[in-house]
Parts: C-alpha cells; structure tokens; sequence
C-alpha cells in the first residue's frame, strides 16, 4: 500500500487580503486531491493535510508562493490512507484562538529550543513546564513532570496562567503543544504579562517525536493529533488509541472493553450526559457510516466529528 503523506504546518504572517486566497487555495489541494482542514485569518495560516507526495508539493508550492510564506516550514508524517475525508479552508478571526487582543507573535515570542536541547531545559530545577494543550490532549501523553492546566479550550489558559503567576512570579518557564503553534501564541501572551524567560518546543511534540529517540525520550505516552490516525508515538508511529464519535475523546483498548461503550454512541467519558435524543441520532448515524462503509463509500457525517 503507498502511504499517504500528512503535513502540518502554520505561519504566522499579516495578510489582510486573507479572505480573497480562501478560494484560490481550495481550488489547488482540490486539483492536487489533497484532503483536510486549513485556516485563514488575517494573521497567517495553519492545518493539516494528507495526500499524495506529489499532491503535497503542489499544495506546499502553492502556499509557499504566497507573500511573506516563502520559508513556510512544515512537519510530515503518514497514515495508511487519507486520514481525511474532504477538504475544507476556513475563514478565521485567529488561526489559534486565544482571544486575548494584542497577542502577536510577529511581534514578540518567546525563545525556540531545539528537540534536541529540549531535555537539558526541561531536567533544570529553576524551569516550570507548563503543557498548553486541551486537558483530553494531555490525558494520553505529555513530558515528563510537566504542568496541566486542565483546560478545555484554549481559550481558558490567559487565565489560568494569571492565577498560576501568583505563586510562581519569578521564574523560567517552559511550554510545548502539539506543533508549535500555541506556544507562538502562549510565550507572545506570557512576554506581554511581564514574563521575561520564556522558552517554547521549537516544532512542538511532533517534531521532538520524530527527532529523539525512544530510549532518550522525556515523553511519556502518545500525541494526540486532530484527525482520523488519533494518536502518534515515537517515530510518528501510529498509535494505539482510537477516538470516542460522540465525545471525541481519545479512548484505549481498555475504554472499549468498558460496558458503557458502543460503538459510535457512547464510550466512559460521555455514557451519561447524553440525552436519549442525542443517543438515537448517534445510534442511527453509526448505522448509516456503517452501511457507507459495507458500500465501500466515505461517510460525510465521519469527517464532521473532525470539524
């Protein structure tokens, strides 16, 4: 089987034309049958993609000719099969939301470390390591005697961080996400707050993943990432978790041995907070995808879980 390639990637960069390259960019991963998400704002661009080598170059190539994204970096990885079912470019007001105004990593970010420096930071005693991903992110994998907000959006962290300041005024910190792109964000918001040492993962967890071996590894778990494959180890393996389509949550081989899951309808985390409604739409939707997939067809309502 050719293996699909999937790229991340983000750039933060001012385009306040955003909105007149949504279509012209649909149009080349449409016509390079590239399939996923990407998003537009007058701030820059971010998402993740899986085709084709060639038609990733093309897409890649097509967004790297745009004004300001010449030195647009991006990380590869790949699935067994498109991860995703259709392509989608979204018009944003942030391609991360924060929504703390005047949060502009253009402007002022905190210091990129390395994969390959990451442990020696981290391992010193005068560091904080704080895990800016959502709480269901971390559930399932994060560095070794790092912090968890336990947020669930985040839009949450400015203040969370705000009240963690408040017993830990002066010191370094350092944070990570999945690929980087929160953490342009996070260190821009903290050097705001009058934090001066700040430091981020410099390509985030994929990129340490894909760069430090196994046996040298501070993380501990798998990385959750936002499409079909669910999870990724070392190496950028796939991983072994699968992922709940009525909650989303990010569920293991003991989670559906549980007898509060079924298959497309409910799984530990979500079995009593749905109402009976909500159970029979899911309970008929998993029997239409199912179908789908006796057909041999793609499911629409499978791809919508991913939005």
């Amino acid at each position: 089987m050719t293996l699909t390639v999937v790229a991340a990637l983000y750039k933060f960069v001012t385009q306040p034309d955003f909105a007149d390259r949504r279509q012209p960019l649909l149009d080349a991963c449409v016509n390079a049958d590239v399939k996923g998400t990407l998003l537009l704002a007058s701030e820059g661009i971010n998402g993740t993609i899986a085709g084709s080598r060639k038609g990733i170059d093309a897409v890649l190539a097509h967004i790297r000719s745009l004004p300001g994204c010449a030195d647009l970096e991006h990380k590869e990885s790949h699935a067994e099969g498109n991860p995703f079912l259709r392509m989608k470019v979204r018009l944003k007001k942030e391609i991360v939301t924060m929504g703390v105004p005047g949060t502009d990593p253009l402007a002022i970010v905190g210091t990129y470390v390395a994969p390959e420096d990451w442990n020696e930071l981290i391992s010193a005693p005068d560091v904080i390591t704080i895990d800016t991903r959502n709480d269901y992110e971390v559930k399932i994998g994060t560095f070794e005697g790092a912090i968890d907000p336990k947020t669930t959006t985040f839009r949450e962290f400015p203040a969370w961080f705000r009240e963690f300041r408040k017993e830990h005024a002066n010191t370094r910190v350092a944070m990570y996400c999945t690929g980087g792109i929160r953490c342009e964000k996070s260190t821009a918001f903290l050097k705001n707050e009058g934090i001066d040492e700040v430091y981020h993962l410099q390509g985030g967890i994929l990129k340490y993943l894909e760069t430090i071996p196994k046996e040298e590894s501070l993380w501990r778990g798998e990385c959750f990432v936002f499409d079909q494959r669910v999870s990724v180890g070392h190496g950028l393996e796939l991983g072994s978790y699968d992922q709940c389509h009525a909650c989303r949550m990010p569920i293991s081989d003991e989670d559906k041995a549980s007898e509060y899951y079924e298959v497309g309808v409910s799984c530990p985390h979500c079995h009593d907070s749905h109402s009976k409604e909500q159970m029979h739409r899911f309970t008929e939707r998993q029997k239409q995808m199912e179908l789908a997939e006796q057909r041999g067809q793609a499911h629409l309502g499978e791809s919508q879980k991913k939005s």
